[in-house]
């Protein structure tokens, strides 16, 4: 069965067999493990991009894919900004990091009815999405690979703050989209 999956498939279930090897590798105390864990993220989000690019490209698009994806990119990185919020212990990263989980869920919960009426083409991905997406993953790969505090980690937390710009604003567009039908009763 794993064998005749599609490829786009398999490398959706890798990216969810990495979230407990990143957080295990995140956990063990020593110099290297956040540079370990920043790579099994960054491996993470490079399949994130690949199984899309090759479902397109060789045309292996399934319902199980279409399905699947989201969901590994959405627990793969509400898992990893949880673990920053730990980590940083501070409003600074914990404000943009609900605000891009809690968006992700109203996003999810939104697509959801628009499917079961018949409309989910309203709120499909925009170009919007993928640069959050794109700044989100940079974000969080710096966050975890450099320590708390650093020059460095301030660069990751104003492009976290991007992504949470980003996010509200693609936000705000899937809501305008969704109005004329989410309106109709209130």
């Amino acid at each position: 069965m794993l064998f005749s999956m599609k490829i786009p498939n398999l490398l959706t279930l890798l990216r969810i067999f990495l979230i407990p090897v990143f957080v295990i590798i995140y956990y063990i105390p020593g110099s290297w493990s956040s540079w370990v864990a920043a790579a099994v993220f960054g491996l993470a989000a490079l399949t994130d991009w690949l199984d899309g690019y090759l479902a397109r490209r060789l045309d292996q698009h399934s319902p199980f894919g279409a399905f699947l994806d989201p969901v590994a990119d959405k627990l793969m990185v509400a898992v990893a900004l949880v673990m920053l919020v730990e980590t940083y212990a501070t409003p600074m990263v914990t404000i943009p990091a609900v605000v891009i989980i809690g968006r992700e869920i109203v996003i999810s919960a939104l697509r959801e009815w628009m499917a079961e009426i018949g409309e989910r083409t309203r709120v499909a991905v925009s170009m919007i999405g993928k640069v959050k997406t794109t700044l989100q993953m940079v974000a969080i790969l710096v966050l975890i690979a450099v320590p708390p505090f650093s020059l460095l980690s301030w660069v990751g937390i104003l492009t976290l703050y991007g992504a949470a710009l980003l996010t509200l604003w693609s936000m705000f567009l899937y809501l305008r989209a969704a109005w004329p039908l989410l309106s109709d009763d209130i």
